[in-house]
């Protein structure tokens, strides 16, 4: 199958012709948080066949720009169930403000526990 519109150019660096490869970036305007991170730590080393696979199919950012989002959109929705399952509110009252940051630490670290198991080591 040939495709006419791909054609690789070369530049001469002494006796060698060395192709013009570019890779096109795509411009995203999301800055990869957290949890993209953390799935791209976890696909360089245990999956390392999906980590080149999206690297040579240039989808690598998208995939950890959906990831991320996904990822702190769970985190927020267990938050608030964690939150409303034990009768905390999710904004500090003023009263116990050590013990209300202890609580929403707690739920916090919970849900992230959570979503890691989920969505970013899987």
């Amino acid at each position: 199958m040939k495709n006419s519109n791909f054609k690789i150019t070369y530049h001469q660096e002494g006796d060698y012709l060395i192709p013009d490869l570019v890779i096109k970036k795509d411009r995203h305007h999301y800055q990869i948080g957290k949890y993209g991170y953390l799935r791209l730590g976890f696909l360089k080393n245990h999956k390392r066949g999906l980590y080149c696979e999206l690297s040579l199919k240039n989808e690598l950012d998208k995939h950890l720009i959906e990831v991320d989002k996904e990822a702190n959109e769970r985190v927020n929705i267990i938050i608030d169930q964690l939150a409303k399952k034990e009768n905390v509110s999710v904004y500090p009252d003023g009263k116990e403000p050590l013990s209300w940051t202890q609580k929403m630490n707690n739920i916090k670290n919970r849900a992230e526990e959570i979503v890691l198991n989920e969505i970013i080591y899987c």
